[in-house]
């Protein structure tokens, strides 16, 4: 079946703007490495694009598989071989509205599943200087 990854992150904006950040095709690819024409419409397919190096051509092809606004979205992930699935749930505890990011379908522990793993954190990282912007 695969290995997932699992990651947990909160931020003290407001839901809607954190949804808003998820979904906002501009926005999206201002917290993220990515340029992408992503659409939050169930069965839009979509492209995140950057440039690309000698171990990969830098695009990810996707489709929407859920859009519950504000709480969930999920696309599928297809790149470098890997053919992955990833949801991002948010929920809304005290002041805090809490992302937590699953990317499922990962074959082992390797190179892709670290650079997934540290490029969700990193990206995360510049989704909170983006929400503290909007």
């Amino acid at each position: 079946m695969g290995l997932n990854l699992s990651l947990d992150f909160q931020f003290e904006s407001p839901i809607k703007k954190v949804w808003l950040a998820l979904t906002d095709t501009e926005i999206l690819a201002k917290w993220m490495i990515f340029t992408n024409d992503f659409k939050p419409v169930v069965g839009h397919k979509f492209q995140f694009r950057t440039e690309p190096t000698e171990w990969w051509n830098g695009i990810v092809d996707c489709e929407v598989l859920e859009v519950k606004d504000p709480h969930k979205l999920s696309y599928t992930w297809v790149s470098g071989g890997e053919s992955l699935v990833v949801t991002l749930t948010l929920t809304h505890e005290d002041s805090t509205n809490n992302l937590h990011l699953e990317q499922t379908g990962f074959e082992s522990e390797d190179q892709t599943y670290s650079g997934a793993k540290n490029g969700w954190t990193q990206m995360t990282g510049e989704l909170e200087k983006v929400l503290a912007e909007l």
